[in-house]
């Protein structure tokens, strides 16, 4: 079904169709009853199935066809797939010879040297050059197709590397030197104050900007040789970071179950990174509460859960775009797995990932 309603299959088909057919009729019309003959015509015919591919040889084997009964047409057919695939002159020439001494055989009497001969070699040699030729033009125009196609790629990566350039100067100067004046800031207030409670949350604050100019920095590199060979999305965080994300959250936070050692980095990323984003969450919009994180897994599924109970402090209003979650819906999406959100019954919030266990233990054996 699907090549019936395939227009390039179809017209693939139906011109092999149509070449296997004129050499084929092309070769009854030259063949006698000959056995050896009918055998020549046959293995002629036969060999263009397989022209795309051992194209010379398949050419060869159209030569006896042609010098025994005069069949051309499987031959020059032949010879046009040699001029396509290969541009060795000394190949192409060395074939053209041989179509024309086929078409030739058993050749004029060298000894009577006339108009007719004369007009029989030129006519050999163009019909042995025309699909050289005609591959050749072929050939050329498939390269110069390639090499458009392959043009307009480096430019659309010119112009993706650009923008990639301009967000990350934009990142870096503008969001850079906010969270360096919130680390500077917070340092500050952390040696004037005397309050224990207050001093410690601008340790908070500070170390929280401080990682965050870290992972900026990554990313703006990241961004800066995105679609270069020595594109790495290294450094990046692992489920061995975890314990120390949790900890500098700046919530009360806590960790439940194992977390897997046995599967893929891409895994331990997109899990990190959601713990990342539900942290985050919690602190932005339920200051106070206690966020849990807990890992469980069966035979199929991986979950991880991050769970905050309701809050106990004023809801500062943050700006929010919900593409945080978006991005881990994509994340997950990309492994196969999916992340849901909702409110829980006690006036807290579950964000809830689920991954495939079996994809990320093979990806894990893989590498």
């Amino acid at each position: 079904m699907t090549v019936v309603g395939n227009p390039a299959v179809n017209r693939y088909l139906a011109a092999e169709a149509a070449v296997l057919g004129l050499a084929a009729v092309d070769a009854a019309l030259n063949a006698t009853s000959l056995w050896w003959q009918i055998l020549c015509v046959a293995i002629a015919v036969l060999a263009l199935l397989a022209r795309r591919r051992w194209p010379v040889a398949m050419f060869l084997l159209t030569l006896p066809a042609l010098a025994v009964v005069g069949s051309v047409i499987a031959t020059l057919v032949a010879l046009y797939a040699v001029a396509a695939r290969h541009s060795d002159r000394r190949l192409l020439a060395g074939c053209a010879a041989l179509a024309a001494l086929g078409y030739l055989f058993p050749g004029p009497d060298l000894g009577l040297i006339t108009a007719d001969v004369v007009l029989a070699v030129i006519y050999a040699a163009m019909t042995a050059a025309a699909p050289i030729f005609l591959g050749q033009f072929v050939r050329a125009h498939r390269d110069a197709v390639q090499a458009r196609e392959h043009e307009r790629l480096l430019d659309a990566q010119a112009v993706l590397a650009k923008e990639r350039n301009q967000l990350a100067r934009e990142m870096h100067d503008v969001v850079s030197h906010q969270v360096s004046l919130i680390a500077v800031q917070a340092g500050a207030l952390q040696v004037s104050t005397g309050e224990p409670a207050t001093r410690h949350t601008a340790k908070n604050i500070r170390e929280l900007s401080v990682d965050t100019l870290e992972e900026l920095r990554h990313m703006v590199n990241l961004l800066r040789a995105a679609g270069t060979p020595a594109t790495a999305l290294t450094p990046q965080p692992t489920l061995s970071d975890l314990e120390h994300l949790v900890h500098g959250s700046g919530i009360e936070a806590r960790i439940v179950g194992i977390a897997p050692s046995d599967v893929d980095a891409a895994t331990q990323r997109t899990i990190y990174r959601t713990v990342q984003e539900a942290l985050t969450n919690v602190r932005k919009h339920a200051p106070g509460s206690v966020a849990t994180v807990e890992f469980s897994r069966d035979d199929t599924d991986l979950t991880v859960t991050v769970a905050n109970t309701p809050p106990t402090q004023p809801t500062l209003t943050l700006p929010s775009a919900r593409h945080g979650l978006v991005g881990l819906e994509e994340r997950a999406a990309l492994l196969g797995g999916t992340v849901t959100a909702a409110p829980t019954r006690d006036g807290g919030f579950s964000l809830r990932l689920r991954l495939p266990m079996a994809a990320a233990l093979t990806r894990a054996g893989a590498r």
